[in-house]
């Protein structure tokens, strides 16, 4: 099933995402998805998802698959945004938006807050600590809304936002990945 990635669960479950031949582009696996829907099984229904790095797409369609009310895909190659089109177009995914453009600009205009991110960069381009700041300080988040990321098992956690709660985090191969929540008034430690 080379570029290709099944849906898991849901209402499309079972459907299949293409996806282009694109350096750095490596779709969440499987197993890994499955613990991470299942972190977020209540949180699902009714919420607005933010995909930021959308790759394959597979996050983002999972949780709509899923439940999600509305969910952005954020995807920057050209030859993927097609792809993510053609699937979203196959899938009928009327809640999917998808949107060219970098990240870090999405977010800077992003307009509606979210209540689930998920956020998995190209692991060689360093962008989780900017990232992860930006969505803490621009307002892109609803209270308690979850961030789900991942990094290679070589790589350490960065220094995260203070208003980021760990919630759930695990290791599977050689990536670590975890679900944080947005605390906006928690108080500055020292």
């Amino acid at each position: 099933m080379r570029n290709k990635v099944r849906i898991i669960g849901g209402h499309w479950r079972g459907r299949l995402l293409t996806f282009a031949t694109v350096p750095g582009l490596r779709p969440t696996p499987d197993r890994v998805r499955e613990t991470v829907f299942n972190w977020l099984n209540f949180d699902l229904p009714g919420s607005h998802c933010l995909d930021l790095f959308a790759g394959s797409g597979a996050l983002g369609f999972e949780a709509a698959s899923r439940g999600a009310a509305s969910v952005s895909l954020v995807e920057s190659h050209p030859e993927q945004l097609t792809h993510l089109r053609a699937n979203a177009e196959r899938l009928a995914a009327t809640g999917v938006a998808i949107h060219a453009g970098e990240a870090l600009a999405f977010l800077a205009q992003a307009k509606a807050p979210f209540d689930i991110v998920f956020v998995d960069p190209p692991y060689a381009a360093g962008l989780l600590p900017e990232v992860l700041q930006a969505l803490t300080g621009q307002g892109c988040l609803q209270p308690l809304a979850k961030i789900y990321f991942e990094l290679p098992k070589r790589d350490v956690l960065p220094v995260m936002p203070k208003t980021l709660q760990l919630i759930k985090q695990q290791r599977a191969g050689q990536i670590h990945y975890y679900l944080w929540q947005y605390q906006p008034d928690a108080p500055d430690q020292p």
